[in-house]
Order: C-alpha cells, then structure tokens, then sequence
C-alpha cells in the first residue's frame, strides 16, 4: 500500500475532512467521478457512527495494489462500546440510536469488500475495499 493517511476522527468537521480525502485519494488513483462519489459516502457513513457512537475513533485511508488492481482501503478504528450483535446492525433499519439503520449496511452495499469485527467494550474495526473498475 501507499499514499496512506491517518484521520482522527472527534467532531462533524473531521468527518468531512477524512471524506474530502477519500474522494482526493481516489482521483489520484483514477476512480471516476461516481466511485469517488460512492466511496466519500462510504467513508462519511463509517466516520459518523464513530462519532456517533464512540465519539472518537481513527480512519485510515491508503491506495492499494494487488496484481493488477488497484483500491482504495478505509479501515476505520474505534475504542467505544463496541457492536454486541454484528449480524444485527448490518440489517437494514436495526438501530440503537434511534436512527434509520442504513449506515452499516448502507456502506457494506457501495464497497467491494466489507469486513467487521466487535467487541463489546472493546471497540469495533470496520475495513473496506473499493476496487477500480476497467484497469488499463
């Protein structure tokens, strides 16, 4: 991997300075407008549940490459309460704040690839893969 860049992520001004680089990295990385577009929501929905919910956490946002592929990787790190039934709140509509539920699932369904692991008291790691399309 390279061009990596590490984000804290503590207020709604973070959030939209880690998703203004996530759409930055991708045109760097030839992603067209529309995938930069999907992976800058992706991005945003990841970093407000961790605001949201554990109120501070970490993306990190590097260009991968594997063979002839090239990606963009957001893993987003959080030491909050973690997510006691993972299954659950990749649901459409299961919340526990209140809201809508389409977050998770929401950002699982623009990426190629969609990783979680919780643990209750512990915090939650989220990894996601954007892949782009139609490589020379």
């Amino acid at each position: 991997m390279h061009s990596e860049t590490l984000f804290s992520v503590a207020s709604d001004v973070d959030i939209v300075g880690v998703r203004q680089k996530g759409r930055e990295l991708a045109a760097q990385a030839g992603f067209s407008d529309g995938d930069q577009t999907v992976i800058a929501a992706a991005i945003s929905e990841i970093a407000r549940n961790i605001l949201m919910y554990a109120k501070r956490g970490e993306i990190n946002l590097a260009v991968a490459n594997s063979g002839d592929q090239v990606g963009l990787v957001v893993v987003a790190r959080d030491q909050g309460p973690g997510i006691a039934d993972v299954h659950r709140a990749l649901q459409d509509g299961y919340s526990t704040s209140g809201g809508l539920g389409l977050g998770l699932p929401g950002a699982r369904r623009l990426m190629d690839e969609f990783d979680i692991h919780s643990r209750p008291g512990e915090g939650t790691i989220v990894t996601m893969k954007k892949w782009r399309k139609g490589v020379d």
